[in-house]
């Protein structure tokens, strides 16, 4: 094992290891280590099942590893954690059920795993949350109707998993929500009819769903919309005319029941 530390001092150790044999437990006795980043290390094993004594820890980064097994429940004992990166590991089992005690966190990156069972509803709570990231995963269940209640969340990332349900309004009815990828699930019923002067998006992809219905006319009333995908669902009837749409190609439209109108080719 090697051990590079930026920072040795009394109330913040960032430490880097190289290890294929997992993260040493005696890690955990480290009671006032601040910042754990072990990203891109080859690091195998499980997360110790006792991380949550780390108490004062304030970034978790165990990102692009090979790390396996569940998320330890006691990561909820975190309370000072304001940055968690998992993403890209071989991590197992449910999201914790109390994830949501981390309210102090602005990021939660758990993507590219074999995560299971539903979003925890709980999330919700993490008031300071930006950014979530639970893409390409086996996460199964609805989209919690409390994250479209998230002041603070631009971010939300869900694609690639085996989510169901609707698409909750207060989801798609969110001003600060930008960036909103809910591609590649098996999501159905109506998109919301919420859009207005006040929805802003980056970008919007819904695409590879089982949408039914038509593209709401509100969305020609966005204020802005730099990207959307629709592709490969559902939806019938005409295209919403709109500004926000005239950089949009055909492809963000393409491969469903009866769409027509620009910038398709077929006619209404």
């Amino acid at each position: 094992m090697r051990w590079e530390s930026r920072s040795c001092g009394v109330w913040s150790i960032a430490v880097k290891i190289k290890h294929e044999d997992g993260i040493p437990k005696c890690i955990t006795s480290l009671s006032n280590l601040r910042i754990l980043d072990v990203i891109g290390n080859k690091i195998s094993g499980r997360l110790p099942a006792d991380i949550g004594r780390l108490s004062r820890l304030t970034v978790l980064n165990v990102a692009d590893n090979v790390i396996s097994g569940p998320i330890p429940t006691s990561i909820v004992n975190l309370q000072s954690l304001m940055h968690l990166d998992l993403s890209n590991n071989k991590l197992s089992g449910e999201i914790p059920a109390d994830l949501g005690k981390l309210t102090m966190m602005s990021r939660a990156l758990l993507s590219r795993n074999q995560l299971t069972g539903s979003i925890p509803t709980s999330i919700a709570n993490i008031y300071r949350l930006a950014d979530l990231d639970l893409s390409v995963n086996q996460i199964s269940g609805p989209i919690p109707a409390q994250l479209g209640s998230m002041r603070v969340l631009s971010t939300l990332k869900l694609d690639s998993n085996q989510i169901s349900g609707q698409i909750p309004g207060s989801l798609l009815g969110n001003g600060g929500l930008s960036i909103i990828n809910l591609s590649r699930n098996s999501l159905e019923g109506y998109i919301p009819d919420v859009f207005g002067p006040k929805s802003y998006f980056t970008s919007l992809d819904l695409s590879y769903n089982n949408l039914k219905g038509s593209i709401p006319k509100s969305v020609s009333s966005a204020k802005y919309m730099g990207h959307m995908d629709v592709s490969h669902n559902h939806l019938c009837g005409p295209i919403p005319a709109s500004s926000a749409f005239d950089h949009l190609e055909a492809s963000s439209f393409t491969a469903n029941d009866c769409l027509c109108g620009m910038p398709l080719l077929r006619t209404c």
